[in-house]
């Protein structure tokens, strides 16, 4: 099995760059399929989600869709994936995990969603920059890979929520702090299925790159 230090023939590629055409045409017309990919993966993740009250943030395939693709795609195609993405969003399409037609764009990126919005432009990148350096060819350096890219895509989430939280959604019924809220609303709802999408992507890319690699032999 490669290491982060044994990356073989494809060097410092992420897994998307190694497959198919790497040049020319061909190249620009890969990138293009696989941003449009992208975003509708981002799309339907987005959609599959589960209520967790009292957090206003529900649980959603999001966050391993965003890091997954960009350990797969690397940080420049992951990055032009996600701000697409983001992009269509912030136009009004519904694209988010609770935008509406009442409730979209702007108006919707800048609710208690808008700092994970940002994390996961961060995220990706964070993890597309891993897998250059062979982080998504082992299990043990996967799993790492993804706990980096959901501390880095929960920094800014947590940071928002909890300025919105003081500005105005502070419950002092029901918590003794405006942190104590913030962490009960935007991180230990979703830390179980944190680990869950860990654990899924620490096995799935490192089995792609074996079968990439017994491919060529």
């Amino acid at each position: 099995m490669a290491t982060v230090t044994d990356q073989g023939v494809y060097g410092r590629m992420a897994l998307a760059e190694a497959l198919g055409p790497r040049q020319g045409l061909g190249l620009r017309t890969k990138q293009a399929a696989l941003v449009a990919l992208g975003v509708a993966l981002l799309t339907l993740a987005a959609q599959i989600k589960v209520a967790v009250p009292p957090s206003p943030v529900a649980v959603n395939l999001g966050t391993f869709a965003v890091l997954t693709i960009g350990a797969t795609y690397g940080p420049r195609l992951g990055l032009a994936t996600i701000l697409v993405y983001m992009g269509i969003g912030a136009v009004g399409f519904d694209v988010f995990q609770s935008s509406t037609a009442e409730l979209a764009g702007l108006d919707y990126m800048m609710g208690t969603t808008g700092g994970y919005l940002v994390g996961y432009v961060l995220a990706v990148g964070a993890m597309g920059w891993l897998a250059r350096r062979g982080w998504d060819r082992s299990v043990l350096w996967m799993a790492l890979a993804m706990l980096i890219g959901n501390l880095v895509l929960y920094v800014p989430g947590l940071a928002w929520l909890g300025l919105l939280i003081e500005q105005g959604m502070f419950r002092p019924d029901a918590y003794a702090t405006v942190w104590e809220q913030t962490l009960a609303w935007g991180l230990t709802p979703f830390l179980i299925g944190d680990a869950m999408k860990l654990a899924l992507a620490a096995l799935v890319l490192p089995a792609a790159w074996a079968v990439v690699g017994r491919a060529r032999t």
